[in-house]
């Protein structure tokens, strides 16, 4: 199977569901985000039966992996080292956990001592800011410390330089894209789905996120590049949405929705 050439998929999850184990959170929004572990093997194993490779964000900028999947995870959850570190050790997978620092020590979420092991284990250690707000709400000042102490605070948890960011809620914009760049990170991550060329910014990478809904053959699809039109043309129309009603009142109107059909 050939993938879209001269392009890298950087592919997104976030916590996964284990058996018998509480989610972080259990609302809607939330656990239609969560992928169960059995999926994540399922995907990591037809990665492998592909003689593809899992890499982290240096390696997908540093190369051209023309048989490889960038592979993030967002948030810090403790099953980020539980259960993903694990299996991707298995296939020799490399990957980029972006830490919320003040996640830290919270139920469900991974401890600094946490942080460092996965670190100390080969994985790349990234910031998802410090408190996972809406970037582009903040004042220039807690913008800036959102985004810069969060990686003083990082690099100081695993003694290893913190060199990417990634948005939460994907809201990215210019202003978050030239903090970065003055903290000293090189590249940031945004929920945009695009595949990544050698041409594409690094300031604002896309991302494909990997949903509780993905079946394999979608998965694969996203992996090979195809079919991100539909993606993007969905995520224009919630971006729409969010610029017309704000990040707040676009939240509330979706959790109503997401009740009514979940």
């Amino acid at each position: 199977m050939k993938k879209v050439r001269n392009s890298t998929v950087y592919l997104t999850y976030h916590e996964l569901e284990l058996p018998g184990r509480a989610l972080c959170q259990k609302e809607p929004g939330y656990v239609r985000y969560i992928v169960n572990l059995k999926n994540f093997e399922h995907q990591m194993d037809w990665l492998r039966s592909q003689s593809w490779r899992g890499v982290s964000i240096s390696e997908a900028l540093s190369s051209s992996n023309e048989r490889g999947v960038a592979l993030t995870f967002d948030d810090g959850c403790e099953t980020d080292l539980l259960s993903a570190a694990p299996i991707l050790k298995r296939s020799s997978f490399n990957a980029t956990f972006y830490i919320t620092v003040g996640f830290l020590g919270k139920p469900g979420y991974m401890s600094c001592g946490q942080v460092r092991e996965l670190s100390d284990l080969g994985f790349e250690i990234a910031s998802h800011s410090m408190t996972h707000p809406y970037l582009n709400d903040l004042s220039d000042d807690a913008l800036q410390d959102e985004i810069a102490r969060s990686k003083t605070e990082l690099e100081q948890i695993v003694d290893r330089t913190v060199a990417h960011f990634s948005c939460p809620g994907g809201r990215w914009s210019q202003r978050v894209a030239k903090f970065a760049k003055q903290a000293g990170y090189r590249s940031v991550a945004t929920s945009r789905a695009a595949a990544n060329s050698s041409h594409s910014d690094p300031f604002r990478l896309g991302r494909v996120v990997v949903m509780r809904a993905t079946d394999i053959h979608t998965f694969q699809q996203h992996c090979l590049g195809r079919g991100l039109w539909k993606l993007q043309a969905r995520d224009l129309i919630r971006s729409t949405a969010k610029s017309v009603f704000g990040n707040s009142s676009y939240d509330r109107i979706r959790a109503a929705l997401l009740k009514r059909c979940p």
